[in-house]
């Protein structure tokens, strides 16, 4: 891959840099590509556990390359909507993927990148990390990762965050939900395998479905049908072999065969 670096550990981690250092790992037609790519074949990869979302250089990213945006303010209108599905199916993939995947963000995160870092389950960031929904100072909007950012932080900060443009760091970031965890830039790293290494304990079976069930899950009422979505889960769940495995590994007092050692 050109636009990627890809690496799995022995327990399962799989870490995935953008690579274009150069353009502070903004994004093109290419990368995208690639992005949908790397997740498809890790998401089905039975060896991989937990897949880390990082970038090379000095940022995590710059969101869209603006020579692609502006290739893209020239195009067809055709030409724009099957690049704009492009780009949305590949935040798909990587916020549907069974995995639980991290985003490690130092640097700057903004625009896409920013939806990057929503599309993930677990964000950590360095404490100078700086973030923007910075897309209309460009005269254009943050429309396929608005659904990933309104999740993230809730429908009315992710309207200031789009109207204003305005750049936010990691503290108030992780206020919002943007990041769940902010730490000093030299422990960055040993703060993504920590977290790593804590999924690793768990069953990847259970990760998958608490990923599948929290997905069709919406904050308000909890209606008879949720009822029912929920104890029809658990019901499947509990006879499968993992759920088995795990009980009895308990009782015996000895680890589950999924606990990994250190990421």
């Amino acid at each position: 891959m050109n636009t990627l670096s890809i690496d799995v550990t022995s327990s399962g981690v799989a870490r995935v840099e953008m690579a274009r250092p150069q353009v502070f790992n903004a994004f093109d037609e290419a990368m995208i590509g690639e992005l949908d790519a790397a997740y498809a074949r890790l998401a089905a990869d039975p060896q991989v556990r937990v897949i880390v979302l990082a970038g090379q250089g000095k940022a995590f990213s710059a969101g869209a390359d603006l020579a692609w945006m502006q290739r893209a303010s020239a195009a067809t209108p055709e030409w724009n909507l099957d690049d704009a599905r492009r780009f949305a199916a590949m935040l798909d993939r990587v916020a549907a993927c069974p995995q639980p995947t991290i985003a490690r963000v130092h640097g700057v995160a903004l625009g896409g990148g920013v939806g990057l870092v929503c599309a993930c389950d677990l964000a950590v960031a360095s404490e100078d990390a700086k973030f923007a929904v910075s897309e209309a100072r460009f005269g254009i909007l943050p429309s396929v990762i608005g659904p990933y950012l309104t999740n993230a932080v809730g429908k009315r900060q992710a309207k200031r965050l789009a109207l204003t443009a305005t750049r936010i760091g990691a503290a108030e970031a992780r206020e919002l939900g943007l990041v769940q965890q902010v730490v000093a830039p030299d422990a960055l790293d040993a703060a993504v395998d920590a977290l790593a290494a804590e999924l690793l304990q768990n069953g990847p079976c259970a990760q998958a479905e608490i990923k599948a069930l929290f997905g069709r899950l919406e904050v308000g009422a909890i209606t008879a049908e949720v009822r029912e979505l929920t104890a029809q889960t658990i019901s499947r769940v509990r006879l499968g072999d993992e759920a088995r495995e795990g009980f009895a590994a308990f009782f015996a007092k000895r680890p589950p065969p999924w606990a990994k050692g250190p990421a």
